[in-house]
């Protein structure tokens, strides 16, 4: 098997790469399986020093990761940069936190002490998508590197240049040889992997159809799952909300990385008292988006990383529109390389259409009309997936309450939903299960061990 290396913005190939052959990923698991518990029993402070050591390097290389981020994956330069600091914001964050969120808790029982303490568990696999190459990797490896754990890393097959690149950064920071790995093997080898001894924990994000492979698998070798699977996020705009702020979060929120983005903005639930000046606003918005060369500081729209997901995308408007969706803006596949879409707006939207149902992994806006606040909440709660949602008012304790309403993981109050390392993440329904970040995602990977002593 053979992975490519693609540029999204031209359709050029970068690079073409081997996949392991089984023999070597069979090594490199052997290596995690014996590197763990060394790993495990260094002191927790040592651990830390390294991921210091990580964020470091990853602020030194900043620019060259970044550039290596937009000619894989596509992305406006000035996000690939944000994302390297991010992950250095992570690393440093479990660095200074992990001996707080790892403690022994105390616990009164019967016994003279008792307590939990928390023990690492192995290997985690982690299989990352390709939509935050860098991102989805360390807000899995930092806790799991913090937490005494080893990580085998089995990135997207059309990112092999940012999986390889991330292992050499965890390589120069410290890490021992066999305790972070990158597989580089297709999907079809991932249940196999999966059963390997070494492997002791999975971490999945990507599509609701990956989990359920991924679940099924890791269950039958009773293996731990944490799954953060695909959104439909609402956006629900209230007759009192800051409409010059609201539209111009909604762009972000929707457009930011070619809106290939698990927690973006997709439905757009507007009550009909501001529709029109909402989607004026928005519209306006959307016009002023210039797509071009991801490398260059003043394009605002990157292309989308395949063709294939612009394809599936475009067959979605489509079906969307053929059914009553109204086409505002774009909706066409435009000519020439690379695999641009152009920034959509659909009105209209209403159940049984893709772009109600489905999730829209790319710069599409389905915009959904709601006659008042109760039937916002009814129609952003329509919806298998359950990951964030966003509510815009004037109104504080209006906008907590409906939040408080959002069937989903992360409910945001006039502000865009994001991940960030001091907060748990993660979704319910098909968007997973289980949670990253914070203290919640350092404890997802350990064994809570009772202790009773007397």
């Amino acid at each position: 098997m053979t992975m490519t290396s693609i540029n999204p913005a031209t359709g050029a190939l970068i690079q073409s790469y081997d996949a392991m052959s089984g023999a070597e990923v069979s090594a490199r698991l052997d290596a995690a399986l014996r590197a763990a518990p060394h790993w495990g029993r260094l002191p927790l402070e040592h651990r830390c020093d390294v991921l210091l050591r990580l964020a470091e390097l990853l602020r030194e290389r900043r620019a060259e990761l970044a550039r290596l981020m937009t000619s894989e994956m596509g992305k406006l330069i000035g996000e690939s940069e944000a994302e390297v600091d991010k992950c250095a914001l992570a690393c440093t964050h479990y660095a200074e936190h992990a001996a707080a969120y790892l403690a022994d808790e105390p616990i009164a029982s019967d016994a003279s002490r008792s307590l939990v303490a928390c023990q690492p568990l192995g290997s985690v696999l982690a299989v990352m998508p390709w939509n935050f190459p860098f991102w989805q990797v360390f807000r899995c490896a930092a806790p799991g590197l913090a937490a005494g754990n080893a990580v085998l890393l089995k990135h997207a097959s059309n990112v092999p240049g940012c999986a390889l690149a991330i292992e050499a950064l965890v390589r120069d920071a410290g890490v021992p040889d066999g305790v972070f790995s990158t597989l580089l093997i297709g999907a079809e080898a991932v249940e196999q992997v999966i059963a390997h001894p070494a492997v002791r924990a999975v971490s999945l994000t990507g599509s609701d159809h990956a989990g359920r492979r991924v679940a099924a698998a890791a269950g039958a070798q009773l293996k731990k799952t944490v799954l953060e699977l695909g959104g439909s996020d609402a956006f629900v705009v209230l007759e009192d909300a800051d409409l010059d702020l609201t539209a111009q979060v909604a762009l972000q929120s929707r457009f930011m990385n070619a809106g290939q983005s698990c927690i973006a903005a997709k439905r757009f639930i507007v009550v009909a008292a501001v529709a029109a000046e909402f989607m004026a606003r928005l519209q306006a918005g959307v016009a002023a988006l210039r797509p071009g060369d991801p490398m260059q500081r003043e394009t605002t729209l990157a292309p989308m990383a395949r063709e294939d997901l612009r394809q599936t995308l475009h067959e979605q408007v489509s079906a969307s529109i053929a059914a009553g969706a109204l086409p505002v803006m774009g909706a066409a596949l435009p000519e020439g390389p690379g695999f641009f879409y152009p920034a959509t707006i659909l009105d209209r939207v209403a159940p049984g259409m893709p772009a109600y149902e489905e999730e829209l992994f790319g710069p599409v806006a389905a915009v959904i009309h709601a006659a008042d606040e109760d039937d916002a909440l009814r129609i952003a709660n329509d919806s298998r997936f359950g990951l964030g949602g966003s509510v815009w008012t004037r109104d504080e304790a209006r906008g907590e309450a409906l939040a408080r309403g959002l069937a989903c993981g992360c409910a945001f109050v006039n502000g865009i939903v994001k991940s960030d390392p001091r907060l748990p993440f993660g979704g319910i329904g098909d968007s997973g299960y289980g949670r990253e970040l914070s203290a919640a995602g350092i404890r997802e990977f350990v064994n809570l061990k009772t202790l009773w002593i007397r």
